[in-house]
């Protein structure tokens, strides 16, 4: 009786993906525990395109799928990424009407609750091989967000910040 052939394992993957207006949700730049995450563990996913996630599906990329809420509507495919400060921190770049501002680990979690207009990103592969399973893990290279501004922040944009209620030169009398 023939021997069942090795399953055949996927290239590698050495191409990053570049994404221009993407849609992102779970946002988990905190890294907070939850029901569905590490602690520590800081993370998004980008919702894709039919074509787009059959071929990166195809690539070995870790695609998954949303169940639809109404039996009539397609999975919505997704893709989760892996934010890392480690071995190759990630530039992020928030852009407001006032500007860009270069977020880091302290101030990425700001991210986690703005509202935004727009997001454009690259994403670079991790390949990944474990008894006898080949995939590859998607980790944030690079991200410029544009957040929605209300009138007020536009109204108030170019007033200098001179310092946080409570701080010892404060010259609020009591």
């Amino acid at each position: 009786m023939p021997r069942n052939k090795k399953q055949e394992l996927p290239p590698e993957v050495n191409s990053n993906i570049t994404i221009e207006n993407a849609r992102i949700g779970f946002r988990n730049f905190t890294g907070k525990e939850s029901q569905f995450n590490r602690p520590g563990s800081r993370n998004f996913c980008i919702f894709l395109e039919p074509e787009l996630a059959k071929t990166l599906d195809s690539d070995g990329w870790n695609v998954k799928f949303l169940e639809p809420r109404d039996p009539d509507e397609e999975r919505q495919a997704y893709l989760p990424v892996e934010v890392k400060y480690m071995r190759y921190p990630p530039k992020i770049t928030l852009i407001t009407g006032g500007g860009m501002q270069i977020l880091d680990e302290d101030t990425v979690n700001i991210l986690d609750w703005a509202e935004f207009e727009s997001v454009d990103l690259i994403v670079r592969p991790y390949n990944w091989e474990l008894n006898d399973k080949r995939g590859v893990k998607a980790y944030l290279k690079t991200m410029y967000v544009t957040i929605v501004e209300d009138e007020l922040a536009k109204k108030y944009r170019d007033v200098p910040v001179s310092g946080t209620a409570g701080d010892e030169e404060s010259t609020w009398e009591e």
